[in-house]
């Protein structure tokens, strides 16, 4: 996973741990994609200034992060429900072309469903 990518879903996940501060000036760098040096301008503080601020909010997340896996879990749970989803629709032919069983249907309906409110 890109580092942007990893840190726009720590933030997701942990952004409300960060002050106002750090919660807008990593918002600005990683969601707006705007430079250390045009946020330091809109600001009115140094480069260097919202630097340390970016980082530190990366260390509270990352450090967040180390400590309860909780983003390595959902994206595993996420790749998990893919291939649940690939095997409900392998369920799905197979019943169409051999079985025709409605309720071997409307179980593989369920199951979807199910999976669809863990995805949310």
């Amino acid at each position: 996973m890109d580092k942007t990518l990893h840190m726009t879903m720590l933030f997701d996940f942990f952004g409300e741990l960060l002050t106002k501060k750090q919660r807008e000036y990593f918002d600005l760098y990683y969601n707006e994609n705007l430079s250390l040096s045009e946020i330091a301008e809109n600001e009115g503080i140094s480069r260097q200034g919202v630097r340390d601020i970016i980082v530190r909010a990366e260390s509270i997340l990352l450090n967040t992060e180390s400590k309860t896996g909780i983003v390595k879990r959902y994206t595993e749970m996420q790749g998990d429900i893919a291939v649940i989803e690939g095997y409900i629709r392998e369920i799905s032919v197979l019943n169409q072309s051999r079985f025709k069983n409605g309720r071997l249907q409307e179980l593989s309906n369920n199951i979807y469903e199910r999976l669809q409110l863990l995805k949310s």
